[in-house]
């Protein structure tokens, strides 16, 4: 995939990591339409701002209606509610769901149509280190969604290949956004991991794994529980 030749669509695209990826994808010539709950938080010159909350299905198929030149599908908007799965207020659970796993399938259902039309292309789900390993805190709700998003994209990936569409996921740690300010943790530049996304998708790699933590935890997946939770033997 050369990217100066792609059409991209970015969610989340007003802040955090989602900006640095539309900032990115410019740089190296692409179009970019910024999708936002907030078109006008939108301040890269050169994007498109679009209205956009992925889980609102009227948004999404009007998101889809606006860019039908797309061949490039980012799903990188999130939330982080801080609820636990045990006890944790179950509104916030399923706002999780509903940002991670079912807004991302909205997406990709809406647009995987328009990127099969335009001859195929690539989806690049922002997925995290979290999708294969829980801490124990409070960020059990965001740890289930992101494995859950893992999951949906083996399974697209599996059927929206032979339509010459490539869905990719990108596992990294914590990244120096607003979403962590509160994280007492190592935390990578996500200008440096929009760079590593993009790298990837240019280079058709189905799996981009953007730290040592991810490297680590995906080693670790085939020790099984003793491997990933040596304290529970």
């Amino acid at each position: 995939m050369i990217i100066s030749e792609q059409v991209a669509f970015v969610t989340g695209a007003n802040r955090g990591l989602g900006r640095h990826l539309a900032l990115e994808l410019l740089s190296r010539g692409a179009k970019v339409y910024a999708g936002a709950r907030n078109p006008e938080s939108v301040n890269i010159p050169g994007v498109i701002p679009v209205k956009l909350d992925i889980t609102n299905p009227q948004e999404v198929a009007e998101a889809a209606m606006v860019a039908k030149d797309v061949t490039l599908l980012i799903n990188n908007a999130g939330t982080s509610t801080g609820a636990s799965l045990l006890d944790g207020d179950l509104d916030k659970i399923q706002l999780e769901f509903n940002t991670h796993f079912f807004g991302t399938l909205s997406m990709i259902r809406a647009f995987a149509p328009i990127l099969t039309n335009n001859g195929g292309g690539s989806i690049l789900n922002i997925l995290s280190a979290l999708s294969w390993f829980s801490i124990g805190g409070n960020e059990g709700a965001y740890t289930a969604a992101k494995a859950a998003e893992w999951a949906l994209t083996n399974e697209l990936r599996l059927k929206l290949y032979p339509q010459n569409v490539r869905v990719v996921g990108l596992h990294v740690g914590f990244m120096d956004t607003d979403m962590t300010a509160g994280v007492e943790a190592p935390k990578a530049d996500p200008a440096e991991i929009a760079k590593l996304a993009i790298d990837g998708i240019e280079a058709n790699s189905f799996e981009i794994l953007a730290d040592e933590l991810s490297r680590k935890l995906q080693s670790a997946l085939a020790g099984g529980v003793a491997a990933l939770y040596p304290q529970l033997t």
